[in-house]
């Protein structure tokens, strides 16, 4: 596989996605018959097997229980994703239930288990000297020990100029943490991946562009996920660009916002202008949600 120059470092949840698709409305107390699948999931690992699929050189760094490592080393690498996997001896990896509606959207129960014990000596520094991109997971910020880790990593990278992004991840663990401290652990990251609810919820205001220009001043450069609408990228000036997404038949939108963040990098770091990195990421992103599960096939 073709690779792109430079490596991306992924820090993030490893969780087994448990996903539920009612057939109709829940009914409080009593049956509703449902498709349920289990497959790997949590937000970093699948950015981390996007962008493997995209050619990108990444690796993913999370920790998992110790049972678990070797099959989820042996399913990152089948994605061409190196893994980083730190197997812990007490904990159980990660566990995520999700709700899907009739209209695709979905509802979150997570039982972190062993990302909640990510540490700084799990972090790969040694891989930095050969990395163009760090990217962290909202859901590493959002723990005390796996958020330290997270940052320590984040300064070690920034001060060697490597470009930092995050996904805001949660608009319900932003809004618990308070956007001003979420804005805090981040400044000075290059780029943040937010959706509609996310930027709003880290803004304060519903308004595009002034989210633009409130968050611009702590990142550098924003990018707002705005679903069936497109996307948008700006900075403190403003809205620099928007585009439309294609109408596509909704099934899923877990991962969705993974694959659109996989394919805006990997296109940046390909050399393609904002606009194709943009295009890139909306067509990643609408393909992402017509299918179930958050990861390529």
């Amino acid at each position: 596989m073709n690779q792109t120059a430079g490596r991306v470092i992924v820090i993030g949840d490893v969780m087994t996605d448990v996903i539920v698709i009612p057939e109709g409305p829940l009914v409080r107390g009593s049956d509703r018959r449902a498709s349920i699948t289990q497959r790997p999931g949590g937000s970093g690992a699948n950015q981390a097997v996007w962008f493997g699929s995209m050619g990108t050189n990444v690796s993913f760094v999370a920790r998992v229980g110790a049972r678990d490592k070797p099959h989820l080393e042996a399913y990152l690498r089948g994605f061409h994703v190196d893994p980083i996997l730190v197997a812990d001896p007490a904990r159980p990896s990660g566990i995520l239930v999700t709700i899907v509606d009739p209209d695709g959207e979905r509802s979150f129960l997570t039982d972190r288990g062993a990302n909640l014990l990510l540490s700084h000596s799990d972090m790969p520094v040694w891989l930095l000297d050969d990395t163009r991109y760090l990217v962290v997971s909202g859901y590493s910020l959002f723990a005390d020990q796996p958020r330290h880790a997270a940052r320590w990593m984040a300064e070690e990278a920034r001060s060697r100029g490597i470009l930092v992004a995050v996904d805001a991840a949660s608009v319900g663990f932003v809004e618990e943490v308070g956007a001003g401290q979420f804005l805090e652990w981040t400044r000075g990251f290059t780029t943040l991946f937010a959706n509609e609810d996310e930027a709003q919820a880290l803004s304060g205001t519903p308004d595009l562009d002034a989210q633009m220009r409130l968050l611009g001043p702590n990142f550098g450069r924003v990018v707002v996920k705005l679903g069936a609408k497109g996307a948008a990228v700006g900075d403190a000036s403003g809205v620099r660009l928007q585009l439309p997404a294609p109408v596509v038949d909704v099934v899923d939108t877990t991962g969705a916002g993974d694959a659109f963040a996989a394919a805006f990098i990997s296109a940046e770091l390909s050399g393609a202008g904002l606009e194709t990195c943009l295009e890139r990421a909306i067509t990643a992103g609408s393909a992402a949600v017509t299918k179930v599960g958050g990861q390529p096939e």
